[in-house]
């Protein structure tokens, strides 16, 4: 029952980083998102994780923590893209404001 459960927690956090990375890549900015969290959530996964494989427990609640660690991978490289596109968007903006 503990594994359902914890199974169940997973996939209600877990079914926000699909629209979470969706958002990101339309928003084309790294603005609202911060990098300290994705690497906090990062490395809570990989304890887990970790957790499962101390314990000898390899059941589909691994899976589901793969998934997430995915997820959140996915966005943490969206945001360095969005970064460097801002970073760009910035660059573009200052040459602007001095021809003008």
């Amino acid at each position: 029952m503990a594994e359902i459960l914890e199974t169940i927690m997973l996939i209600c956090f877990g079914l926000s980083w699909p629209i979470n990375l969706v958002k990101n890549i339309k928003a084309q900015t790294a603005a609202s998102t911060s990098l300290k969290f994705l690497i906090l959530i990062t490395v809570g996964y990989i304890a887990g994780i970790a957790a499962k494989f101390a314990a000898h427990k390899f059941n589909y609640v691994l899976i589901a923590y793969f998934v997430n660690l995915a997820f959140v991978a996915v966005n943490i490289v969206v945001y360095f893209i969005n970064s460097k596109k801002d970073k760009k968007r910035k660059t573009e903006n200052e040459n602007i404001n001095r021809l003008g």
